[in-house]
């Protein structure tokens, strides 16, 4: 199997998008969507941001490597009576089985980035971008303190080496990386922007009970759980996230999370 695809389909992010649903929806409502447009949502786990849209009138698509995450996104716009403007497909980002310019809007937020061919993620999106169309990416940014970007760094210093040739999806969270990338891809650098902006996480639970959830169904946390009991440091690192979420747990109740996490959200416009 795909090894990204067995990433993600390993858990259940369901788990995780349940606290992120809030942050999606506006995320959308800053996306400029008007009713008719046509968007495409990369990456787009169960629909944090294609149902969204999906209110808003657009025509969206979302394409998902993982099985298990389409089938929920079907789901959730069938429950939303959003069948008919809102469907969800399995797809790779690094190769699409869509049409040239087809889409007015492309978004991936947290998604395209963990493909593991980060040129051709690029090439893809802009390829079926319309001229006029824009892209929108939310990336994690690569040794920023706050919640994602260190979960994915504790858990990466559990884990066993990468394998020859791999691109840390962390990469997309570097400026230079992204005009290189959409650079390639035909894209001018005047026509690229970004910004940093904040993803909060809504968990109802303890700080230990949310870093649990991930522990169960995210995948790259599970990895990290898997390579931690072999080496008998299944503790250690329990205690290390709990203490991260902990740290950065701004709620002011008992069994409760709310965490902010910064991203660079990047603007292209496809000429």
């Amino acid at each position: 199997m795909n090894p990204n695809k067995a990433l993600w389909e390993k858990g259940d992010f369901t788990r995780i998008a349940e606290s992120m649903r809030e942050s999606g929806e506006d995320v959308v409502r800053h996306a400029r969507i008007t009713p008719g447009m046509k968007v495409l949502d990369l990456g787009c786990g169960d629909g944090n941001t294609a149902i969204p849209a999906a209110k808003l009138g657009a025509q969206v698509l979302g394409v998902d490597i993982a099985a298990n995450l389409v089938a929920a996104g079907n789901r959730r716009a069938a429950q939303a009576g959003l069948s008919a403007t809102c469907r969800f497909e399995e797809g790779d980002a690094c190769e699409l089985r869509l049409e040239n310019k087809s889409f007015d809007l492309v978004i991936s937020m947290f998604g395209a980035m963990f493909a593991p061919r980060p040129f051709d993620v690029a090439r893809e999106m802009v390829r079926v971008t319309r001229p006029g169309g824009r892209i929108l990416m939310g990336n994690w940014i690569p040794n920023d303190p706050t919640l994602v970007a260190q979960i994915l760094k504790i858990s990466s210093s559990y884990a066993p080496p990468p394998p020859e040739g791999f691109v840390s999806p962390m990469g997309w969270g570097s400026t230079p990386n992204i005009i290189e990338r959409f650079g390639a891809a035909g894209v001018a650098s005047e026509a690229i922007s970004w910004e940093r902006d904040s993803y909060i996480f809504d968990f109802k639970g303890s700080a230990a009970e949310f870093v649990d959830t991930f522990r169960q169904f995210y995948g790259p946390t599970m990895n990290a759980f898997d390579a931690a009991a072999q080496a008998g440091r299944t503790d250690e690192l329990r205690t290390e996230l709990v203490t991260l979420f902990q740290s950065q747990n701004q709620s002011q109740y008992p069994n409760t999370c709310l965490i902010a996490a910064t991203f660079l959200r990047v603007t292209v416009d496809v000429g």
